[in-house]
This record gives structure tokens, sequence and C-alpha cells, in this order.
């Protein structure tokens, strides 16, 4: 009869025990973290958003850049950093410049809660002329990688003066990058084919980017005084803008 009780104790102790596991399990993965995962722009890198704040039920996560192989176009790129996207988790994509087109082919394979691009174009259609231009006469093809390096030192500052509000890290960010891949890009965002895009896509642009000209984009977000660069010079407000429609 004592053993029969000693049985009965054990086997109430092991029900508890895990009934205790299972509320706990269910706890944790109520409080799993969604994931964003943040795409720089052709010359940054993930110090681009060093002063972008997520809501506290969001993970940063960013992707890092290879050189991609010679002749892929955007799609196949887009695909080969889709990699690094862990799919098994809720999951959003935010893309600055290159990124945000990179994120547009995104949505078109994968299916993350949300898509947001900033300071960028979710086709070719949003590009300016002289970028269309190059696309009918490739004067692009010429130009060594280590040219376009040069010229983009030289002229970031011009076009987009923004950038000296924390030129240091910019200046840093573009010296950091391997010549091959800046041509490669290039070629792969003056020959970009798309011309519609998924219309889920969230953008917030700028009024007074230069590279990329408001007035050829189709926002759904208008930054006054939001420059190409405003993903870090004006991290507040994009961090509010972000966290506004990941939570939406």
């Amino acid at each position: 009869m004592v053993k029969s009780r000693i049985v009965f104790c054990s086997s109430a102790k092991n029900i508890l025990a895990t009934i205790l596991c299972v509320a706990y399990s269910v706890c944790c993965f109520g409080e799993q973290k969604k994931h964003v995962y943040f795409i720089p722009g052709q010359g940054a890198d993930a110090r681009l958003f060093k002063n972008i704040e997520l809501d506290s039920t969001c993970k940063t996560i960013h992707i890092t850049y290879s050189i991609p192989e010679k002749g892929w176009d955007m799609s196949a790129y887009a695909r080969e950093l889709a990699k690094q996207i862990d799919t098994t988790k809720n999951y959003s994509i935010v893309g600055v410049s290159l990124g945000g087109m990179l994120a547009t082919e995104m949505a078109d394979f994968l299916n993350p809660e949300k898509v947001i691009v900033i300071s960028s174009a979710k086709n070719r259609k949003e590009f300016p002329g002289r970028y269309r231009f190059q696309k009918v006469i490739p004067i692009h093809r010429l130009v060594p990688g280590f040219a376009i390096k040069t010229g983009a030192r030289i002229l970031q500052p011009i076009v987009e003066p923004d950038r000296n509000k924390d030129k240091e890290t910019f200046k840093s960010m573009l010296k950091s990058k391997n010549p091959v891949f800046l041509k490669r890009t290039t070629t792969m965002i003056l020959t970009w084919e798309r011309t519609s895009n998924n219309k889920q896509i969230m953008h917030i642009h700028g009024d007074n980017d230069k590279t990329l000209p408001a007035r050829f984009v189709h926002f759904d977000y208008l930054v006054e005084d939001g420059s190409h660069m405003m993903a870090l010079t004006r991290g507040d407000m994009i961090s509010e803008l972000i966290n506004e429609i990941l939570q939406k």
C-alpha cells in the first residue's frame, strides 16, 4: 500500500513537471521577438542603421553583402542574400537604396510580414533619367571599379551634403567597399529590368533626396528635408516611421 502511494506521488510529480515545461515553452514562444532584417545601401554597411531603434518586440539582424558573381542580375543577387534570412520565424525586411531594390525582389519569392524600402526605387520607372539613359548607352561598363569608388568619394559630399552630419561614418563605410562589388552592383542597378512591384511594399522617401529624387517615386511617407542619407542622419524620424509600419 505504501509502495502504491509512492508510485502515485512520483507520477503526479512527473505530470506536474510536464505541465510546467509546456507552460514555459508556450510563454517563451509567445514572447519570441520578430526578426527585422536590414539591408544597407551600395556604399554602406550595418553602420548605416546605428541610429535606428526598434520597438522592444523586434530583433535587428543585418544582411551582409557578398561580392556578386559576374553577370548576376538584381533577382539572382537577392536570392543569394536571402539565404541569410530565417524564414521559419516571423520576419520583416527593411532596405535602403540598393538594399530597397533587393528587398523589392525578395518580396516576390519570400513571405515577409512587412517590406519597407527607404531612399530607394521599387522598379526602374522610379529612376531619374540619368539612370535610364545608361541602360540604353552603357557608359558605366567602360568605368573600372576603382574609378567608381573614387568618383563616389568625390561626388557623395557634393550631391548629398547631408552626409556631412556624420561624414566620418560615411567615409569609412565607402572606404571599406570592394571595387569589384561596386562595379557589379552598379551594373546591376543600371540594367535592372523590373517595371512593377508588390503593392504591399511600404516606401519612405526624403523630399531632399538628390540621388533618387522624390518626384519620380511613388512613396507612402515623405520626410521633410530628408536626404538620401537620412537612415543615418535622421535616425529618430526613420525609427518612428519603421516602428509605426511594423506595428500596423
